[in-house]
């Protein structure tokens, strides 16, 4: 299994905040002989819908030398754990989490709009300080 990314337990907090209930962490995905770790694992009640929406979310720091260096894996890895997703639990929807100041300076740029129009990216961005969530994209 795979360390913690340092936001980790920041986002778990503004996760739990915003009414959601932490079911794994990690998420454990398995897929032929692999195995994968998203993060986190949480569900939320919809009364309206009188259901439950599950996500498994991967966290993200953008900490290292390279912003593009730090995109590529993160956008690697989740495709990696959607694919996999689809095929063994497909009412989970997965996010990719990252700080409010790397949603503003990284997925704001047309060069990552187009990435989450491409390849259908959902993220939610937390802010750091507060342990809040900010936004959910879409």
């Amino acid at each position: 299994m795979s360390a913690c990314d340092l936001h980790h337990h920041v986002v778990r907090r503004a996760l739990e905040k915003d009414g959601w209930t932490i079911t794994h962490d990690p998420y454990t995905l398995a897929f032929g002989r692999r195995r994968g770790f998203v993060d986190l694992g949480a569900d939320r009640p919809f009364a309206a819908e009188k259901g439950t929406r599950r996500v498994a979310i991967e966290v993200k720091s953008f900490l290292g030398e390279s912003v593009m260096a730090d995109l590529e894996q993160a956008l690697g890895q989740y495709l990696l754990y959607r694919s996999w997703m689809r095929r063994t639990d497909a009412v989970r929807e997965l996010l990719l989490a990252v700080s409010d100041s790397v949603y503003d300076d990284v997925f704001v740029d047309p060069s990552a709009q187009v990435l989450i129009t491409d390849y259908d990216l959902s993220l939610v961005s937390v802010s750091l300080e507060r342990e809040e969530v900010v936004r959910w994209y879409p």
